[in-house]
């Protein structure tokens, strides 16, 4: 395997690491204040397409030393689209089989890239953010297909597995770390399982405390998925306000048309949950005027095709004028 001449043995060696992070790029025309340094950082880059690729590999990687997948026994997970994606490729590719419970209102474009990855899917009548409750949805159903079916199934359950945040510590805290030469004043980051937010704010603020984490949260009603509000947080044991110095609610529909600005100006094609971590940053921005920050872009518009036109109509005409 060789970084430097991006030469790999296998699918896996692309995963990104402190030697081999994702990139960094730098927001110009749509950085509100000459004197802070913004920056993304572009996770759809990872081999499967996301952040979650982080998350899967570190539980995947769990299992499998701990004796919990092997012949005929594989992975079932509760998700809105991304975990499940990067869970199914690299089960897949190992040999292991798996199972994605999602929600019936999940993009049309994220069941079939499950499905392309190899998951066998089952849709729910579910909220977009799974929740813990009564009755059939995601996250229960997933919980029943283990318990009832453990001989085939093992849970990874990223909303209480503590390698979503550690994945986070070993790999995308020391990756800004050593990308901003420590120089990073500000992270900006959604919230969904809270693995991405807790584990990088543990390890940056471990190397100073004085760096500012905020999260950014959509308001109630909300159709992008994968992320929460505080609200639904109940969801998640890996949630840690005592290391978010802000939380900032952003009108779900800017998600969108900040996503389509971003792709326009920058050329940044990021999805809408990175539309809404800009519109939080551009506020912040404007609040403290000064410093060098962060923001995590989840993944790219492309999964995203079917919510962009439903939210920006003229997205979706035919011959324009």
């Amino acid at each position: 395997m060789s970084h430097a001449n991006r030469v790999y043995d296998d699918i896996f060696g692309l995963l990104p690491s402190e030697e081999n992070p994702t990139p960094l790029v730098r927001l110009n025309r749509m950085n509100p204040v000459a004197d802070f340094t913004l920056f993304a950082k572009l996770e759809w880059y990872n081999p499967f397409g996301s952040v979650k690729d982080r998350a899967a590999w570190e539980m995947l990687r769990d299992l499998e030393e701990r004796g919990e997948l092997g012949p005929g026994r594989g992975v079932v997970e509760p998700t809105s689209g991304n975990t499940g994606i990067s869970l199914a490729a690299m089960a897949s590719v190992r040999g292991h089989h798996s199972r994605t419970i999602v929600p019936n209102k999940v993009p049309l474009e994220k069941k079939v890239l499950l499905k392309i990855a190899g998951a066998e899917l089952t849709v729910v009548n579910d909220a977009l953010c799974p929740a813990p409750g009564l009755g059939d949805g995601s996250i229960n159903l997933a919980k029943s297909y283990a318990k009832a079916q453990s001989a085939k199934y093992t849970m990874p359950n990223q909303y209480e597995n503590e390698c979503n945040v550690r994945a986070h510590i070993r790999t995308t805290g020391p990756e800004i770390w050593r990308q901003t030469e420590g120089k990073i004043t500000h992270l900006f980051v959604s919230l969904g399982t809270c693995g991405t937010v807790t584990g990088t704010a543990k390890f940056l603020k471990e190397k100073n405390p004085k760096i500012k984490v905020v999260a950014v949260q959509p308001t109630e009603g909300h159709d992008v998925p994968g992320l929460r509000n505080v609200s639904q947080l109940d969801v998640s044991q890996l949630f840690d306000r005592a290391l978010i110095d802000d939380i900032l609610e952003i009108d779900f529909e800017l998600a969108y048309t900040r996503a389509l600005e971003l792709c326009r100006v920058e050329g940044l094609f990021a999805g809408p949950s990175s539309g809404l971590i800009h519109e939080g940053a551009r506020q912040i921005i404007e609040r403290d005027r000064a410093g060098l920050g962060v923001m995590i872009f989840p993944d790219n518009v492309f999964k995203y095709t079917s919510n962009m036109m439903k939210h920006i109509p003229s997205l979706a005409t035919g011959n324009d004028a």
